[in-house]
């Protein structure tokens, strides 16, 4: 990794150039079921939007509050900028080892009011106190707020205990959030991130449902930093037990004051999986949104369809997992109205909900299989050095097990 002084990225979806020059897991070759949207994003489901702040900065040994800098904030806005309109919600939890402020009120409610933010486990405080503020600027008549932030720790690259996550970085990836094409991997919340072994972070996908099934949009956003390598797999194809040296790496030779470090050997000292297995450790953050109208027990049913999705990949749900989820439904515009005694919603029938369950899960699969096809390797604390997954490699492996699309591989 090259030598950077601070840099503060901030973007919204992305630059066009950016979208581009990154391939995502179908220009692969990567087979997935089911048909994506045209951005194959959350953004496919209308007025959803998508910030980020990206925060680089720093090389070498660990100076807390000093660096180095690998993390940032991510936010999807159901409304856009809308503020006032609340949406159906529901949440979710695979394995508890994290944290979703929020939520109990979502539950509670059956309402998400505002962003859902997604930041470093230690900035989850400062992030939740930004929303507010930022709600209050929207709506200065709003009395209180219990806005949903959720987390994923980045300590092995980043600076955790820095606290560099400051306010304006929030109000950055709110204000900057838009629809469109989305940036995946090394950004936002997601800077940081270790993704089953390798380098991970934000990844996205989407699925159109049949005109028979209502044409609904189902889109997912995922912060990746679950797993372990050998667990991984990918189209069905167990590609983590096809990886011969870790991933994970000192680039440098000041070694590690970190002890979940400890046995992490440089990157010029040959070894095998074999001889340095790592117990899985991190979390995943998973955002649902579809304009299907659905009530929040609907919701919930959805929201737990992501849970099939991470068993595609590989995941485990381990002890340090924090595998923690939300959907929302961006129908029913009115649906939080006060001024009356009654408002009417829509709702589809329960027995029409498969090809929403079948939705959900193949979007959730594609999108943390984008979070580590669009990561770049990053070297950070220590000299940390975190590999991204191989794309040449990986084609082999899926050609190895019949599993390559060659019809479209560029």
């Amino acid at each position: 990794m090259r030598s950077i002084a601070t840099v503060l990225v901030l973007c919204g979806t992305g630059t066009l150039l950016q979208a581009q020059a990154t391939p995502r897991a179908r220009d692969l070759g990567v087979p997935f079921l089911g048909t994506p949207g045209p951005n194959n994003a959350i953004t496919d489901v209308g007025n959803v939007a998508v910030g980020h702040t990206t925060l680089i900065s720093g090389n070498g040994k660990l100076v807390v509050g000093k660096g180095p800098v690998r993390t940032g904030v991510t936010a999807v806005l159901p409304r856009g900028k809308d503020a006032k309109h609340p949406v159906f919600a529901a949440w979710f939890t695979l394995n508890g080892n994290g944290e979703m402020t929020g939520t109990t009120w979502v539950q509670e409610s059956g309402f998400l009011a505002g962003p859902v933010i997604i930041t470093n486990t230690n900035s989850v405080g400062v992030a939740r106190d930004a929303v507010v503020a930022w709600q209050l600027k929207a709506n200065p008549e709003a009395d209180w707020s219990l806005p949903v932030v959720a987390e994923t720790w980045d300590g092995y690259l980043n600076d955790i205990n820095g606290f560099h996550v400051k306010p304006e970085h929030v109000w950055q990836a709110i204000e900057t959030a838009t629809g469109g094409r989305v940036t995946e991997g090394n950004v936002g919340g997601g800077t940081g991130m270790v993704c089953n072994g390798f380098k991970g972070g934000i990844g996205t996908s989407s699925r159109v449902l049949s005109k028979e099934a209502g044409g609904y949009t189902v889109g997912v956003l995922v912060q990746c930093n679950y797993g372990g390598v050998r667990g991984l797999r990918i189209a069905g194809v167990p590609v983590g037990q096809e990886v011969a040296a870790p991933p994970m790496c000192l680039a440098g030779s000041l070694g590690s004051s970190s002890t979940l470090l400890r046995g992490i050997t440089a990157c010029t000292t040959t070894s095998s999986m074999v001889e340095r297995p790592r117990e899985e450790m991190g979390s995943i953050i998973i955002v649902i949104a579809t304009d299907a109208p659905l009530l929040p027990h609907q919701l919930q049913r959805v929201v737990k369809r992501a849970t099939l999705g991470i068993g595609r990949e590989g995941g485990i749900a381990s002890n340090y997992s924090g595998d923690i989820f939300i959907a929302f439904s961006t129908a029913n515009l009115d649906a939080a109205r006060s001024d009356t005694s009654q408002v009417s919603l829509v709702m589809i029938p329960n027995e029409s909900m498969d090809p929403l369950f079948s939705a959900t899960v193949q979007a959730t699969e594609e999108a943390i299989t984008n979070a580590l096809i669009a990561a770049e390797t990053m070297v950070g604390v220590d000299s940390l050095r975190v590999s991204a997954l191989p794309h040449a490699w990986l084609q082999g492996v899926l050609k190895k097990y019949n599993r390559l699309d060659s019809t479209v591989v560029r």
